[in-house]
């Protein structure tokens, strides 16, 4: 697993508290996704499993470690949601809290990795809510979560709550340059769209990623120049990537942005032109319209199961073609 330079000062003010003895039982991470939490959750693994530790840091030698360096440690348990589903259902849950009754096969720690909490159905999260309010003995949870309002408040009731913030911006770019080839523009732009998340940006940086997202910037601005927005269509509709929606609401808040003389905060700093041309074509008045009902689009979704997507997204373009100067409702609102 992979070690991030930002990840170093929470990882000790975490351990910390194990080694005084006042860690919690069960520790819940809310992280942006890319910042690196699964390597800090592994550190941590490590050394709650670890029976030399040294200092805050895994001895690496001794048998509970090889066997977390090898992925067989049977005391560690990692509930993912299985392949083809989009929640962890509660036989999942039972299976593993069943294991955590009996003692320790290797004499130590019990620890439970849980990456997205926020899957757990509801079935699922009562029942693990079981015993987190009555753990076994030496036995530890390790949650992650994008969006804690999603969860039980029961169940975050039971957890030391632990943010994990990005990196500041001038140290991601820094880690962003390190890697090699990124044009500072475009790391600038990429960090900024995924919320300061190095490791998010690195992957939007990606060249095939980066061409999906210039070539819906292009689009866009011969939609506006043309008036065409169902062109729009091929670059926004793609199966189960929300992405393309995401880049096109960052546009629409930032021509607000442009029009109230506030580029310098602007997530699209490699694209002013366009900033510009959606700025003046658009009042702010539409662009508040078309950034509320974008962001509604794309709530159904994420959220509506079995929804026509397609159907979604040409309803929204047809919306914006026949947009009022003031953003009142037209003919082909909902």
């Amino acid at each position: 697993m992979k070690w991030y330079p930002w990840l170093s000062a929470p990882y000790r003010q975490i351990l910390a508290r194990y080694q005084q003895e006042r860690g919690h039982h069960a520790l819940l991470v809310h992280a942006h996704a890319g910042c690196g939490d699964a390597s800090l959750f592994y550190a941590i693994s490590r050394w709650l499993m670890c029976r030399q530790p040294q200092g805050s840091k895994s001895c690496g030698h001794c048998h509970s470690c090889q066997l977390m360096i090898a992925g067989n440690h049977p005391d560690f348990y990692q509930l993912e949601v299985e392949k083809g589903r989009s929640s962890l259902g509660v036989d999942a849950v039972r299976q593993v809290v069943e294991a955590l009754y009996g003692h320790a096969q290797q004499g130590g720690a019990k620890v439970i990795w849980l990456a997205n909490s926020e899957l757990l159905t509801e079935q699922a999260a009562n029942a693990l809510l079981k015993t987190l309010e009555e753990p076994p003995e030496h036995t530890f949870f390790l949650l992650g979560c994008r969006e804690p309002s999603r969860l039980l408040s029961t169940l975050r009731s039971r957890c030391l709550y632990w943010h994990l913030p990005a990196p500041d911006e001038q140290s991601g770019l820094y880690w962003l340059g390190q890697q090699g080839g990124q044009e500072p523009t475009a790391a600038l732009t990429a960090l900024r769209m995924h919320y300061g998340a190095p490791l998010a940006a690195l992957e939007l940086l990606e060249p095939a990623r980066w061409a999906e997202r210039n070539a819906l910037c292009d689009g866009l601005q011969r939609a506006v120049v043309n008036q065409d927005f169902i062109a729009l269509l091929p670059l926004i509709s793609k199966d189960k990537d929300d992405a393309p929606l995401h880049w096109l609401l960052s546009l629409l808040t930032d021509a607000l942005k442009w029009q109230q003389g506030a580029f310098a905060f602007a997530i699209n700093q490699d694209k002013p032109e366009l900033l510009q041309l959606l700025a003046a074509a658009f009042p702010a008045g539409t662009l508040h319209h078309q950034l509320h009902q974008w962001l509604d689009c794309r709530r159904q979704w994420r959220e509506i199961t079995g929804v026509n997507r397609e159907l979604l997204l040409v309803n929204q373009l047809l919306n914006w073609e026949s947009d009022t100067p003031d953003g009142r409702a037209h003919p082909w609102t909902l």
